[in-house]
């Protein structure tokens, strides 16, 4: 493909620096923004977390001037509160597990920010994400599998792979971060981010009882019907879960007990044995799913877990997936996403799931 007006991505990290520099060494004409997503960006991170700091803005724009390159940086915190935030907030009201990741990326990269790219006359948005992109547009794991990126990605319509770039996909981490340093872009060995970037605690349940406040209910166990104890708010705890019941005594049989399901309406957390967990069926909805007929292939439910068998199925705007391996502790609200080896086929959201 010849030059293009493209617009990258630059978080402030090293990924989305060398993605910039390659689109660069490409013969693009490259223009770096920064989305600016908190509205009140903390002045440093910590460690792994924060979300769109000011350091991260500084070290961005260090990064353009290295390159050369025209530098922008674009508000979009309302827009990342109302789409990915609020939902957030309320998947967790309702007894649900969301993957704020996938919501950023279906909501705000590959929307808003393209929206407005392609708006401004850009060709396409250049993004530090590990995976792969095709002419075709089928998008495929990274060479790198401990960094592949492509769950993520997975539910993005074809009209926005369209428009998106990954050059960093046939390259590993470790390739990455050499290559920065090169160029002396200055991030090389800034640490990657791995929890949810708003909540810069890193306490997920601490940060959503400041938003919803105290919403007291039993824990019972699944067997028996017995209350084993009392909570604050269900939307503290996830599916799978065993740190942290503080029940107070054992199961019967010594063994431990985990969150099997969470009751927004009657704030019930059910707790009970890990195989309890094990789900070989799950249905989809809010898919991407160009398929016909049912589809053998691989399922992966959570962003860094294995893959398992799976025959899925088209049903209206809902999938259908048997597992042919149980997977464990698998919630609705997480995404799914189905593969053909290393190729995307589509995916969705689970609404729901049965053993």
């Amino acid at each position: 493909m010849g030059r293009m007006k493209v617009l990258a991505a630059m978080s402030g990290g090293v990924d989305s620096a060398v993605a910039a520099a390659r689109a660069v060494d490409a013969g693009h004409d490259v223009t770096g923004v920064h989305l600016a997503l908190a509205r009140t960006p903390a002045s440093d991170r910590v460690g792994s977390r924060g979300c769109c700091t000011l350091e991260d803005a500084r070290d961005a724009r260090r990064a353009a001037d290295v390159l050369g390159i025209p530098f922008y940086v674009w508000d979009l915190a309302d827009r990342f509160e109302s789409e990915v935030i609020d939902q957030f907030v309320a998947d967790y009201s309702a007894g649900r597990t969301p993957n704020p990741c996938v919501s950023c990326n279906e909501r705000i990269k590959f929307a808003a920010v393209l929206d407005r790219a392609l708006a401004l006359g850009f060709d396409a948005v250049v993004t530090g994400h590990h995976a792969r992109l095709d002419p075709d547009g089928t998008l495929r794991r990274s060479v790198d599998l401990a960094k592949d990126q492509s769950y993520v990605l997975g539910t993005l319509r074809p009209e926005q792979l369209a428009a998106a770039r990954f050059p960093l996909g046939d390259s590993t981490k470790e390739q990455v971060r050499a290559e920065a340093a090169r160029r002396g872009l200055g991030v090389a060995d800034k640490p990657d981010s791995h929890d949810i970037c708003f909540v810069a605690s890193g306490d997920t349940g601490a940060w959503l009882r400041e938003r919803l406040g105290p919403r007291p209910g039993p824990i019972v166990d699944a067997g028996t019907g017995e209350t084993l104890g009392e909570h604050d708010g269900a939307y503290a705890f996830t599916v799978g879960q065993r740190r942290g019941l503080r029940l107070g005594r054992p199961a019967p049989d010594g063994r431990p007990r985990y969150v099997l399901e969470l009751s927004p309406v009657t704030s019930t957390v059910t707790v009970g044995p890990a195989e309890a967990l094990d789900m070989r069926s799950l249905v989809a909805e809010r898919i991407v799913w160009p398929h016909e007929g049912s589809v053998s292939c691989t399922a992966q439910v959570r962003a860094h877990g294995g893959v398992v068998p799976a025959m899925v199925t088209a049903r209206g705007d809902e999938l259908d997936a048997r597992l042919a391996e149980p997977v464990r502790g698998t919630a609705a609200g997480q995404a799914v996403v189905f593969y053909d080896g290393d190729r995307v086929l589509g995916g969705g959201r689970i609404r729901s799931l049965a053993g």
